[in-house]
């Protein structure tokens, strides 16, 4: 009974020690220009949202886009060190509560480590405009004399590591309490059954 108690205790131990490390490693650095595309120099895009990388107009797809971010966000910038993540896919009227309200949108992506920081690829393709209206008149964006079928933002949500590691401190000792009571309900339990 000692030994698995020592193994629960070290692995206990063990994990403790990764978490707390994810949780002080670097964010990952800001990815290169997207590309095949143009950066926004529009007013909107030019630092005005705080977190916001850039803007860029692009005729790559959303797979091609998403792949690309991706890439980038999965690494650690200390060491190349590859975090757990996932992506959320959002309905584009978050947007509104994530960038801006007069912001469109046709997708919205988050790129997820979890109790960490999240980039958000807004996209918006005019002829895929899920708010257009019937018989509305759609085109691409001209940019610089040229057309674009997609605009892409991307934003970053960072989250300061003291309040990182005092939440992941506070979710250990609410684990350990709850591991606690849970014991002690089983043992009451145990003693009042007969077998």
């Amino acid at each position: 009974m000692n030994t698995i108690k020592k193994f629960f205790q070290v692995f206990g131990l063990l994990v403790f020690l990764s978490v707390f490390i994810y949780l002080l490693l670097p964010s990952p650095s800001e990815p290169p220009p997207l590309p095949q595309s143009r950066r926004s120099t529009e007013p909107g895009d030019m630092g005005q949202i705080p977190g916001l990388f850039a803007a860029y107009y692009t005729n790559l797809s959303r797979s091609e886009v998403l792949n690309y971010y991706q890439n980038y966000f999965i690494r650690s910038s200390l060491l190349d060190i590859p975090f757990i993540t996932y992506r959320l896919n959002h309905p584009p009227e978050y947007t509104w509560q994530v960038l801006r309200e007069t912001e469109h949108s046709s997708f919205l992506e988050e790129l997820v480590h979890p109790f960490r920081e999240s980039w958000f690829i807004n996209g918006y393709e005019p002829l895929k405009d899920p708010f257009a209206k019937e018989g509305q008149e759609l085109a691409n964006f001209k940019f610089d004399g040229q057309e674009y079928s997609l605009k892409v933002q991307v934003l970053q949500k960072d989250s300061s590591v003291f309040i990182r590691l005092v939440i992941f401190i506070l979710s250990v000792f609410c684990l350990i309490w709850l591991g606690r009571q849970v014991r002690q309900i089983y043992n009451r339990w145990q003693n009042t059954v007969d077998f």
